[in-house]
């Protein structure tokens, strides 16, 4: 596949500056290296999205145009297509998982107003994908893929055009990988402009599809993945994607939900920078490349910043989780007025509190059930307490560990 990322970029500068590619400080002094972060979510959508939707539809006839556009998106996508049919005067229909924070949906309805309607169906991409698909107007108008399409592909490869224009000698560059349009993008300019640059793909645990793809081959369908990276989590890469990613990509890597959050939240918190769970990933894989990127100089692409503000108190909970310092239990205690009274004496102390509390009024024999969120200063001080209830014979569930439990308790 021939990709004319440097035709596409002519086109879309003349309507979009360059996004900002900043030297991180405190991320540098952390590393001891030299950090760059490529500022996608400083987009006009607050993406990167733009450049491969912007490139779709510009090039699409006047006939095509006439006939309108129709996509599939988790949130960036959408709202790339949603500003495309905004200025250019395309009618566009855009598919959206049910799930999507609400704060991308009403941020698409924004920025599309008249000229888009948005449809709300399955509960991850590749189910609103596959309605998007079968539905009858994907035969009157033209599909705009997310990631699997040459134009796409091309349009975000403008983001590598433009690292390389603005900073030289870059020893790594790590980047988020979901469907793989990034990917495949921006590393065939690497590899034909800067290729001594090693490039690092970084996946979140419970959707390694591009894995799948490297390991058998071709792009496979995952069984099952965690939608909690929305912005990255798809089941099967795109089949014009893998081959440039197979050819381009150095190596890939995940990172688990919990440390993205951990990442989130740190870069809000030290630093104002207001990403979102996908666009954290490169920084998140960045612990486990210490050794290696010391005194090297390297990039990571901050992809998108529409976090939804809701999701916050979510991400928070799956973050000090990870990190072992908030965990839920489900505990058997006494079904009695001082039963959970006696509990929480015996058990805890000043380096404990009580986050959650729910349990069932219901007698099972002499005794009930209840869960219990409990916050620790420290992982040592949470493994004292699990050896107390140990000690003190109390049977309990570590209901954080458990997978499925979690998501529907907690």
């Amino acid at each position: 596949m021939i990709l004319d990322i440097a035709g596409a970029a002519r086109r879309f500068h003349k309507t979009f500056p360059f996004t900002p590619l900043e030297l991180n400080h405190v991320l540098s002094e952390k590393y001891e290296c030299e950090i760059w972060l490529k500022r996608e979510d400083r987009q006009v959508v607050r993406s990167y999205k733009i450049r491969g939707a912007f490139n779709r539809i510009s090039s699409l006839t006047n006939s095509e145009r006439s006939k309108g556009v129709i996509c599939a998106s988790a949130g960036n996508h959408a709202q790339g297509v949603a500003y495309c049919c905004k200025s250019m005067q395309v009618q566009g229909t855009i598919f959206m998982p049910a799930n999507t924070p609400n704060q991308k949906i009403e941020r698409v309805r924004e920025i599309g107003s008249d000229m888009i309607e948005i449809i709300l169906i399955g509960d991850n991409y590749d189910t609103c994908f596959a309605a998007a698909v079968g539905s009858n107007m994907a035969a009157a108008k033209v599909f705009i893929h997310a990631f699997d399409d040459h134009k796409v592909i091309e349009g975000q490869g403008i983001t590598g055009l433009e690292i390389t224009e603005q900073l030289a000698g870059i020893d790594y560059l790590f980047l988020p990988v979901g469907g793989g349009g990034l990917a495949a993008g921006l590393g065939t300019w690497f590899k034909e402009n800067s290729a001594q640059t090693i490039l690092i793909g970084v996946e979140p645990e419970g959707a390694a599809s591009m894995q799948a793809a490297f390991e058998n081959g071709y792009p496979v369908s995952l069984d099952k993945i965690d939608p909690f990276v929305d912005g990255a989590a798809v089941e099967k890469v795109g089949f014009l994607n893998y081959p440039l990613c197979k050819e381009a990509l150095h190596h890939l890597h995940t990172v688990p939900e919990g440390k993205a959050s951990a990442t989130l939240l740190e870069l809000y918190n030290k630093q104002g920078i207001v990403a979102e769970l996908a666009g954290c990933l490169s920084v998140t894989a960045l612990d486990d490349f210490a050794g290696v990127i010391r005194g090297k100089k390297l990039v990571c692409i901050i992809s998108g910043g529409n976090n939804d503000a809701l999701r916050i108190e979510e991400i928070k909970k799956v973050a000090d989780s990870w990190e072992g310092l908030h965990h839920f239990l489900m505990i058997r205690f006494k079904h009695q007025p001082d039963g959970l009274m006696e509990l929480f004496v015996k058990l805890l102390n000043e380096h404990h509190y009580i986050t959650r509390l729910a349990y069932d009024r219901r007698e099972h024999g002499r005794s009930t059930y209840g869960l219990v969120g409990i916050r620790s200063r420290s992982i040592n001080d949470y493994k004292e307490l699990l050896a107390r209830i140990d000690g003190a014979g109390i049977e309990y569930k570590q209901v954080t560990r458990d997978d499925f439990l979690f998501k529907y308790l907690v």
